[in-house]
């Protein structure tokens, strides 16, 4: 099985290597990457051959042209790492997440089933409604609390009608040393104050973002040799953990004395209702790509470190 903590995907088709060290069999490939600015797209740009494209390129506001530049550029295979993730102000702006989220990953999808090329996308927990306390499974009937879920589910319903070799990776609570996550926030309010109060009855697997690149990646490669590898899977890391501990977690790394008092949900209410179950059943990822949940406390370490410097 692949520990992708430790390895470094050189984009020469079909090897995974360590420090860059190419076999003389691989070829180059050109890795089409909707997103730039965010979490993963931001990790994905690290690698050799991909090319990331902004809003300049193809607005996910305009599913049309998402295809278009698909159709254009030929690319050996396409990630969408973009995405509306605004969770609170999709509630009030549904109609725009729904395009974004939903009907531009079926655009996508469609474009690359007609070059029949990879497509692999990032879903979410927040498709299930977070009940109970068993981790979800691929299988589980799905029940998003809120606007954001909703257009997450509706981007899974047309990359599936597409067909293709198509991959849905659903992911938790994403963090890296870039752009706003909880990490970062914690680590300002951590250096700011004394004690905070954090919620501690939602709990679910912590995912570096630099983690989730490395897993679309090489999910992209293995849809490339084995199509019929196409499906739904979940990626998080591990071990489940709370908002206050994952908080206590990261205190400890960065060396901060914050305490923290654990709350309910109920005391901190936002417009978008949040799962209390974030729990991701990984096993089929494992199964059939090789790639195991990867050790948050592992990338937590690196966030810290880079966020430091």
């Amino acid at each position: 099985m692949l520990g992708i903590q430790h390895w470094i995907f050189s984009v020469k088709w079909g090897i995974w290597t360590r420090d860059n060290n190419l076999s003389n069999t691989s070829r180059d490939v050109n890795i089409l990457i909707f997103g730039q600015t965010g979490q993963v797209a931001r990790e994905l740009a690290m690698y050799e051959g991909v090319t990331c494209v902004d809003r300049a390129a193809a607005d996910l506001e305009d599913p049309g042209a998402c295809a278009a530049l698909i159709a254009a550029r030929r690319p050996d295979a396409v990630i969408n790492a973009a995405a509306y993730t605004a969770v609170d102000k999709a509630e009030e702006d549904e109609a725009r997440a729904t395009v974004i989220n939903g009907d531009a990953p079926g655009a996508m999808a469609r474009a690359c089933a007609d070059l029949g090329v990879p497509f692999v996308s990032i879903s979410t927990d927040y498709v299930f409604s977070g009940t109970g306390t068993r981790a979800w499974q691929e299988a589980d009937p799905t029940g998003p609390l809120g606007a954001y879920g909703r257009s997450k589910l509706k981007g899974e319903h047309l990359v599936q009608a597409a067909g293709g070799a198509y991959a849905i990776l659903r992911t938790s609570w994403v963090v890296s040393a870039h752009g706003h996550n909880f990490v970062k926030t914690m680590l300002r309010l951590g250096a700011e104050r004394d004690a905070l109060t954090i919620v501690g009855d939602q709990i679910g697997g912590p995912t570096p973002a630099r983690d989730i690149a490395a897993a679309c990646m090489e999910i992209a490669r293995q849809l490339a040799d084995d199509p019929g590898k196409a499906g739904i899977y979940h990626f998080a890391g591990a071990p489940n953990v709370s908002w206050a501990d994952f908080a206590r977690e990261t205190f400890a790394v960065a060396g901060l004395t914050c305490a923290v008092t654990d709350i309910p949900s109920s005391d901190y209410p936002t417009p978008a209702q949040r799962p209390l179950n974030s729990r991701l059943d990984c096993d089929r990822l494992e199964t059939v790509f090789g790639l195991r949940r990867p050790d948050w406390r592992v990338g937590l370490q690196d966030i810290v470190k880079e966020v430091s410097v």
